[in-house]
C-alpha cells in the first residue's frame, strides 16, 4: 500500500524541511504541532458530518465552522511540516540573531477570525454593515500582526499598538454593541451569545500577550511559542465552534431571518405567501 513520505517521516520534519533561522523549532515542538493538526483534521471531519447531516437552507453556521476548521487544519500541517516561516533578526535576547516567524499562520487568522466574528455575531440582532466593519478591524489586527513580526526593528510596536486599537474595537463589539441589540430568540441566543463572547473576547487577548514575548520581544522560544498559540487555536477553534453550534441546537433557523437572495427562492417564497392569502 502507497504511503506518503510526509506520513512515514512526520516525526522527522526537520530534517526533510531544515530551518533557516538560528531560532527554530524544535522536533518535540514538531511533535506537538502533528498532534494539533490531529485533532484540528479530526473536528473537521466531525464537522463535516455534522455540516451534511443538516437540512439544507440550515446549514449556514455549521458551514462557517467548517471553513474555519479546514483552513487551520492546512495552517497546521504546514506548521507540523516546518513550512511556511521566514527568518527575521530579532531586536532582544539576542540582538541581530534570526528567529523563525511563521506567516502561514497569520494566513490561518486572516481567513479564520473574520469567519469566527461573522458565526458568533449572525446570531445577535447586529446589522450587516456593523458585522462587516467588525470582521474588518479583525483582518487589520492580523495583518498588523503579520506585518510587525517581520519588522526586526522598534518600529514593530506601532505595528503592534495598531493591531491592539482594532482589537478594542472588536472587543466593543463582542461585549458592549452586540449585547444590546434585540435578539431573535432573547433567551436562548442572548443567553448563549454572553457566555461565547466573554469567552471568546478572553481568548482574543492572550494572543496579543504571546505575540510580545515570541514575535516582539523574543522572550520565549519558537517552540514554547508554539505550545501557547497551539493550545489558544484549539481553545478559540474547535472548543469554542462546537459550543457554540450546541447551544444553537434547539434554535428554528427561521427566526435568523437569512435569505439565499436567490431569485427562484424569492420568487417560490412569493408565490407561497399569495396562494396562502
Amino acid at each position: 500500500m502507497f504511503v506518503p513520505q510526509w506520513l512515514v517521516r512526520r516525526n522527522d520534519a526537520l530534517g526533510s524541511n531544515p530551518p533557516d533561522a538560528q531560532e527554530h523549532i524544535s522536533t518535540n515542538a514538531s511533535d506537538w504541532l502533528w498532534a494539533a493538526f490531529s485533532l484540528v483534521t479530526l473536528s473537521t471531519l466531525v464537522m463535516s458530518v455534522f455540516t451534511f447531516m443538516r437540512p439544507r437552507g440550515k446549514r449556514l453556521f455549521h458551514q462557517l465552522a467548517l471553513m474555519i476548521l479546514f483552513t487551520t487544519t492546512i495552517s497546521y500541517f504546514s506548521m507540523a511540516s516546518d513550512l511556511g516561516s521566514t527568518p527575521v533578526l530579532t531586536e532582544f535576547r539576542p540582538q541581530g540573531v534570526t528567529r523563525q516567524v511563521w506567516y502561514v499562520r497569520y494566513i490561518q487568522w486572516f481567513i479564520s477570525l473574520p469567519l469566527l466574528l461573522l458565526e458568533l455575531l449572525l446570531a445577535t440582532g447586529l446589522s450587516v454593515s456593523d458585522i462587516s466593519l467588525a470582521g474588518f478591524a479583525a483582518a487589520v489586527l492580523v495583518v498588523n500582526g503579520l506585518v510587525g513580526s517581520l519588522v526586526p526593528s522598534d518600529y514593530k510596536w506601532g505595528y503592534y499598538v495598531f493591531g491592539a486599537c482594532a482589537l478594542s474595537y472588536v472587543w466593543w463589539v463582542l461585549l458592549w454593541q452586540a449585547p444590546r441589540r434585540t435578539f431573535a430568540e432573547a433567551g436562548t441566543l442572548r443567553k448563549g451569545y454572553i457566555f461565547s463572547s466573554a469567552y471568546l473576547a478572553f481568548m482574543l487577548i492572550t494572543y496579543p500577550i504571546c505575540w510580545a514575548l515570541a514575535e516582539g520581544a523574543n522572550v520565549i522560544s519558537p517552540s514554547s511559542e508554539m505550545i501557547w498559540y497551539g493550545i489558544l487555536d484549539i481553545l478559540a477553534g474547535p472548543a469554542f465552534l462546537f459550543f457554540f453550534l450546541w447551544e444553537l441546537r434547539g434554535v428554528d433557523y427561521h427566526v435568523f431571518g437569512f435569505h439565499s437572495g436567490k431569485y427562484t427562492d424569492v420568487h417560490t417564497a412569493g408565490r407561497v405567501e399569495k396562494g396562502a392569502q
